[in-house]
């Protein structure tokens, strides 16, 4: 029976990682975190415009966390009976249900 030496000269894992934009705050991240916003824009209920327009200023682009900053965004999201179109409750996962593949890919090509 005859032997085979191999070897596999890997670079670190968070050498690796980074060159893919796969770190925390890294380029995967930051787009999924803009898709999720703009994609979930035509969900949002809209009177004025402050609870949409509210993740743009509040969102940490990169962060992992999509922040809708208005005193009644927990109300419309958990709350809200009326669709208006998309417009409605629960809009990430209502969007995410709808464009969660557009998402992948888009983050797939990335990295």
């Amino acid at each position: 029976m005859s032997a085979i030496n191999c070897s596999l000269d890997l670079k670190p894992l968070q050498v690796m990682v980074q060159a893919r934009g796969l770190e925390a705050g890294g380029e995967v991240q930051k787009y999924i975190d803009s898709e999720v916003i703009r994609l979930s824009d035509p969900y949002v209920p809209f009177d004025t415009g402050m609870l949409k327009h509210s993740a743009i200023s509040a969102t940490v682009i990169g962060s992992g966390v999509v922040v809708y900053n208005t005193p009644y965004a927990r109300k419309q999201y958990y709350g809200n009976r009326g669709v208006k179109g998309l417009r409605g409750p629960r809009w990430f996962e209502r969007m995410k249900a709808d464009r969660r593949e557009d998402i992948l890919r888009g983050a797939a090509k990335i990295a």
